[in-house]
This record gives structure tokens, C-alpha cells and sequence, in this order.
């Protein structure tokens, strides 16, 4: 499930001319919703009605993330549409994937579930690629471009999720719920100042509703 939402994710970001950068960003702050359903169906966990309240509204908030001024733009075909659904569905995978991960983390340690987390990935990476006979496109990239694709898992990948993991292990759940919401405004900003987009009026109502609906979520979940 990892290696899937880091696929559809990727995806979602090849897509930037139908879809901000900042949304398919946005849209991974559903990643609850899904972490919270998938333990309810795998760990039998139980669902509240005011989480069923809260997931309904952030479900709804991503409608006016997704869509700027709530239209659907025409113009581009389905390439909006798709490019929303792989940044959920990449949140969705990583949400299920949470409820996976309970099993592991129960019986081994952080720096041993983020080693076989890295090691196994690019396994069911490498089998999807081949399921679609892409394999051959692999060997086309160039060793700058191979150079860059590694520092990136290294950077962003496997010393973030250590980082994220020894602070979760330190840090009270209410603070942690705060923090992690850094990402999503630093994507705005990061759309905004380097790539020269903005939000429009119901995107920003949207994105501000969807975190204080995660928030609520997270919060009553901890």
C-alpha cells in the first residue's frame, strides 16, 4: 500500500497542469479518515458517530480543495478529476497502510519497521512497473537522474520518517496533531511563492474547514 500512494501520488504531481501543487497535497490530509476505517475493518476497532460527523464534512471541504470555485473545468477534460482521485487514493493507500503498520510496530521497533519499510517497497514498486511492461523505461533515465531519485528517498523518505517517528515517540499526541499540520501550509506557501499560485476564496474555506475537521479527527482519535 506504501508503494502504491507513493505511485498514485507521483502521479497526481505529474499532473500539475490540471491541478495545483498545494492541492495534491491538501488532499493527503484525508489520510485519517482512511487509517481510522481500515483499523475498524482490520483491528476491530470502533467508529464513533462524531468521527462518521467530522469525516463527512472533510470528505466535503475536499470537493471545494479539488474544484477551485466549485466547477468542474471542462476545458481540460478528465485530467482534474483524475489528477484529485490519485492524490485520494494515494491517501488512502497511506491511511490503510497506518493500520498495516500497528501489526509491526507492536513487535518491533521504529529504525526496524522504516528499514523494512524501504527495503520492501521498492519490491512491490519494481512488480507494478512490471505488471505494465514498463520496465525498459527504467533504464532510460540518465545517472544525474538516478543520483537525484536516490538523494530524494533518502531526504524526504527515509531521514524524514525516522525524524517524524522519533518525534512522535517524544512528543504528546495533542501537540503532534498541531505539528503535522505544518505540511499542508507549508505547501501553500511553497505553491504560492515558487510556483505563483494561489487559492481561490472557496479553496481557502475548504482547506480551512478540511484541517479543522482533521484536526477534530486526529484529536478524538488520540
Amino acid at each position: 500500500s506504501g508503494a502504491l500512494g507513493t505511485i498514485f501520488y507521483t502521479a497526481a504531481l505529474g499532473k500539475v497542469n490540471y491541478i495545483q501543487f498545494s492541492v495534491v497535497v491538501l488532499l493527503q490530509q484525508l489520510q485519517p479518515i482512511w487509517a481510522i476505517l481500515a483499523a475498524a475493518i482490520l483491528l476491530k476497532e470502533k467508529i464513533t458517530r462524531n468521527f462518521l460527523i467530522w469525516a463527512v464534512i472533510a470528505l466535503i471541504s475536499a470537493y471545494f480543495i479539488t474544484f477551485k470555485d466549485l466547477r468542474i473545468n471542462l476545458e481540460t477534460g478528465s485530467g482534474t478529476l483524475i489528477a484529485g482521485l490519485l492524490a485520494i487514493s494515494a491517501g488512502f493507500l497511506w491511511g490503510s497502510s497506518t493500520a498495516i503498520s500497528k501489526f509491526v510496530l507492536n513487535k518491533v521497533s521504529f529504525l526496524t519497521a522504516t528499514a523494512l519499510r524501504f527495503l520492501l517497497a521498492p519490491i512491490f514498486a519494481f512488480l507494478f512497473i512490471a505488471s505494465f511492461n514498463q520496465v525498459p523505461s527504467m533504464f532510460t533515465l540518465t545517472n544525474d537522474q538516478w543520483i537525484s531519485l536516490i538523494l530524494i528517498t533518502i531526504s524526504t523518505g527515509m531521514v524524514a520518517l525516522l525524524i517524524y517517528y522519533y518525534g512522535l515517540k517524544r512528543t504528546p499526541a495533542r501537540i503532534t496533531t498541531i505539528c503535522e499540520l505544518v505540511w499542508p501550509a507549508s505547501a501553500i506557501f511553497i505553491d504560492y511563492f515558487y510556483f505563483q499560485r494561489g487559492l481561490s476564496a472557496t479553496q481557502i474555506l475548504g482547506v480551512v474547514v478540511l484541517l479543522f475537521a482533521i484536526y477534530k479527527i486526529t484529536k478524538h482519535r488520540h
